[in-house]
């Protein structure tokens, strides 16, 4: 069987752990049923762990309950960048393998169930975990928005993006965060609303700022160069300006003459939101609509 789910940006400043939006950039995966385990990666991480150590492959085994079986992955989602390809990875392996709950199993193997969400429902979505099981909802999203990605030529590991991280936070930044979570949820809903201000955040970029020194210079030149605001995807490296179709490429230009400002290697890419999630054998899973929680 044959799936595909779009990559996703997590967090969006203040929606730490809960917000996530699917963007245009996939990862696919074919399983045939096989004498013995074979896997072949391509595109993006091609190459890294092509054996059992492979989260397709424990993932599938999961799934079918053994690995005798022939595995194809093709990524278009660079690895540990903050753009989701695990948890992309995760619900596509699940689904291609025949799981009737990819989201599920995504969730337990990646352990970010907004990042497994966006890939599975498509959009922006909000999700967290109540009672052992993920609870989902489908959000408004303007439809001119537009995403301007900087892709730094840098690794960070998502348990490192963590471990900077402080074990207490203080009420006033909480307070700080869900005030902030509201004028973004409205800028989302409708770009005539979005302000810079909507993306600021007190509980993990500032802290994970030591991890990319370059970030916060980086955020100023996607916001002068015309985005409507600026934030960190997921764990990082890579940078998210919210901008529109008119200004996309205006602050793509941006956003390169930063990175060889600072002195980064790395990529512009210019994306828009993925509104139809999970793909399994060429037909989009039905699994939320519009306010509904999928589970």
């Amino acid at each position: 069987m044959r799936a595909r789910a779009p990559g996703s940006a997590a967090n969006l400043g203040p929606g730490f752990d809960a917000l996530a939006l699917a963007i245009d950039r996939y990862i696919e995966v074919d399983i045939q049923p096989a004498r013995s385990l074979s896997i072949v990666t391509t595109g993006e991480g091609a190459g890294l762990f092509d054996d059992e150590d492979h989260l397709a492959v424990q993932v599938a085994k999961a799934v079918i309950g053994h690995d005798r079986l022939a595995i194809k992955v093709h990524s278009e989602l660079p690895v540990s960048r903050g753009l989701g390809s695990s948890a992309a990875l995760a619900v596509t392996a699940a689904a291609a393998a025949g799981s009737p709950d990819p989201l599920a199993v995504a969730a337990e193997f990646d352990g970010h169930p907004e990042n497994a969400a966006a890939s599975v429902v498509g959009g922006l979505v909000s999700a967290c975990m109540v009672d052992a099981m993920v609870r989902a909802v489908q959000l408004p999203l303007d439809p001119n928005l537009t995403f301007v990605v900087i892709v730094p030529n840098r690794h960070l590991k998502t348990d490192d993006a963590r471990a900077a991280l402080p074990e207490v936070i203080d009420r006033c930044d909480a307070t700080f965060n869900l005030g902030r979570m509201g004028l973004l949820l409205a800028g989302l809903a409708d770009a005539r609303f979005l302000v810079p201000e909507a993306a600021d955040d007190r509980l993990h970029q500032g802290y994970r700022s030591a991890l990319f020194p370059e970030a916060p210079k980086l955020l100023e030149v996607l916001l002068d160069g015309g985005a409507l605001a600026s934030c960190w995807s997921g764990a990082g490296p890579s940078l998210l300006g919210i901008t529109t179709d008119q200004r996309a490429e205006q602050v793509a230009e941006a956003a390169r003459a930063g990175l060889e400002l600072v002195g980064v290697e790395g990529e512009v890419l210019v994306l828009h939101a993925d509104q139809r999630g999970l793909v399994v054998g060429g037909e989009p899973l039905e699994a939320l609509r519009e306010g509904q929680p999928l589970r």
